[in-house]
């Protein structure tokens, strides 16, 4: 798919989903237009049981909308077959969640490689691009170390880089800090921020506020519904980083 110029990346309209559980219909989403433009980053803030995590994996083509329409880069996605939208997610979407997902026995690189394995890039190829990646996230000194000798911040890095390395659209990452420490959370916000200004588009979910201060647009769910949709300042998530330099480790 390529991005259409004269479209929004992510424009969803009236989304609902609604799921069964056992004998009631529980409306997860009731509602929700939300448009989103290529470089945006954007967090996507709310309680538990907000509607926030089912708009993510509506948007990252992982789940299809009970009703509305979801275009990405102007096409219609959200009625496309499971193959098709698994080739967006394989291509057009990286991913990073809180759990990093990685393989134990696997190297930091090999782990990287693993969305290009899939796609059947060839093997010198697949090596030069997960090494690309790793340095763009600061680990290439770390190529060959396997998860358990990474500590938890270079494991979400890795995390990071294989989210990258498809030439994603989009980033979506959900709650990606919520297993690290305050300062390396920061830190690993402060990278998303650093990949942001260099013109890719990153969307996270989170329910804390310090995260969604990095971001330069908040969008808050409450009850399945956008209750609000604001833009900060552009220095509170710099002003955030300088802070936190300044406390003790």
């Amino acid at each position: 798919m390529t991005p259409a110029t004269n479209h929004p990346l992510i424009a969803t309209h009236d989304l609902v989903k609604t799921y069964r559980v056992g004998e009631q219909t529980v409306a997860a989403l009731r509602g929700v237009s939300v448009t989103i433009e290529a470089g945006e980053f954007v967090a996507v803030m709310g309680p538990s049981g907000s509607g926030k995590s089912t708009f993510m994996n509506l948007i990252g083509c992982l789940d299809v909308p009970t009703s509305g329409t979801y275009r990405l880069a102007g096409e219609e996605v959200s009625r496309l077959s499971p193959d098709a939208l698994a080739a967006i997610r394989n291509r057009r979407i990286g991913f990073v969640f809180q759990q990093f997902n990685l393989l134990p026995r696997t190297t930091a690189l090999e782990n990287v490689e693993l969305p290009l394995q899939y796609a059947g890039v060839r093997a010198a190829e697949r090596r030069a691009r997960a090494g690309r990646r790793l340095e763009d996230v600061g680990l290439v000194d770390r190529a060959h170390h396997v998860p358990s000798q990474l500590s938890g911040g270079q494991q979400q890095r890795v995390a990071i880089a294989r989210a990258l390395v498809n030439d994603p659209v989009i980033v979506l990452a959900d709650e990606p800090t919520g297993a690290l420490d305050t300062r390396t959370s920061c830190e690993l916000m402060a990278l998303l921020q650093q990949l942001n200004r260099g013109g890719m588009t990153v969307v996270v979910v989170t329910h804390e506020q310090d995260i969604a201060r990095f971001a330069r647009r908040t969008v808050l769910f409450r009850d399945g519904r956008v209750v609000a949709d604001r833009v900060a300042d552009h220095d509170d998530a710099a002003a955030r980083l300088a802070a936190l330099a300044r406390e003790p480790a």
